[in-house]
Order: C-alpha cells, then structure tokens, then sequence
C-alpha cells in the first residue's frame, strides 16, 4: 500500500489528483472508523501556479508542498474550517491535492453525530466538511498518508469518460491560473461539492 501511494503522488500535481480518484480515505479514531471514496479534487503546483499557497511565498505553513509525496497539508481557512491536501508532485517540483469531496462509506453514524446533520448527501460534499466528518485537524499536518489514524489506500481507477474536468472553486485571484481545468470530479456523483 505504501509504495503504491507514493507512486501515485510522485508525479505532476495535475495527474496525481486524477489519479487520487476513486481511492479510499480512512481515519481511525478513538470514536470509531470512518472511510469513503475520494470523488473530487483540486491539484495546486507549485510557483507558476498562482492559485497555489506556495506560488505566493515559502513559508514555514506551504513549505510542506516541496517535502516528500505522501503527507498530509491541513490548514485552516475562514478560520474555522479545516483542508486535507495530498502532498503530490514530481521530483524536484511541489504542490498538493486538495480533497474536495468523499462518498461516505462507512462509520456514517459518527459522521452524521461530527456533522450534526442526518443527511447522509451533506456528510462530505465539501473540504471543510468532510475534515469535520473524518476528525481531521491541524494535527493531521506532516502526516504520512499511508500510516494509521489517517491513511489513503489507492482505488480502482475511474475510466476517462467518467471524470469531469472544470475550473478551480475561489481562485478569483488567480489570473489565468484560474482557469485551469484542475479540478477533477466524478461525473453524475451525488457527493461531489459542486457540479
């Protein structure tokens, strides 16, 4: 499982998010276990990407993104919601995966108890949501994805014509980086955030 994760992320950024489809996400915590299908992400280079946190500036946070493929970048934003990213580039290069989406699997009780919702469809159509739903913290950060409590297990790849590809979510600021077709999802998907 570990070198096949690694494998996955070890390429460019773009790539690896497509390739980040259909894999399975688990967080064992004491509460229980959660898992669900990886169904939309969002790939972020490195410095000629401006829609990138580390495109701005290196620093102690976004130096992650140049460090080995395979880890967990978890940051807070409207400081109030957590993002699990994927470390994933090709050598020498940096950027991460953002987990936009998951189709919850299993654990949906305590899922809907994190929540505070009974729709299942709610659980996890969203970054910030499923960091909630999955327990994921900023203490998740520098993780090594492919060891417990939070790991990723590589999935069945989805054919070509089942994912979608659109712009980046709230890149405005981005210039033409904001229109790259980074953002990967499975079509037809329920969970996905934003069709």
């Amino acid at each position: 499982m570990k070198q096949a994760l690694f494998a996955l992320c070890r390429q460019p950024t773009e790539l690896a998010a497509c390739s980040l489809l259909g894999a399975r996400l688990v967080s064992d915590t004491p509460e229980g276990r959660v898992a669900g299908r990886i169904v939309e992400v969002e790939a972020y280079g490195g410095a000629a990407d401006r829609g990138s946190h580390i495109s701005r500036a290196v620093t102690e946070r976004t130096k992650i993104m140049a460090a080995r493929p395979g880890l967990a970048y978890v940051y807070l934003i409207y400081g109030m919601y957590h993002c699990l990213n994927v470390v994933a580039h090709a050598d020498g290069e940096a950027g991460a995966v953002l987990v936009r989406a998951v189709e919850p699997l299993e654990g949906l009780d305590l899922m809907k108890a994190r929540r505070g919702t009974e729709r299942v469809r709610n659980l996890c159509n969203g970054p910030g949501k499923l960091c909630q739903a999955f327990g994921i913290t900023k203490r998740h950060n520098g993780h090594c994805l492919t060891e417990a409590p939070l790991y990723i297990v590589p999935g069945e790849k989805p054919a070509e014509a089942e994912v979608a590809a659109a712009p980046r979510i709230n890149i405005d600021y981005a210039g033409e980086a904001k229109d790259w077709l980074w953002r990967f999802y499975l079509k037809g998907n329920q969970y996905v955030s934003k069709k």
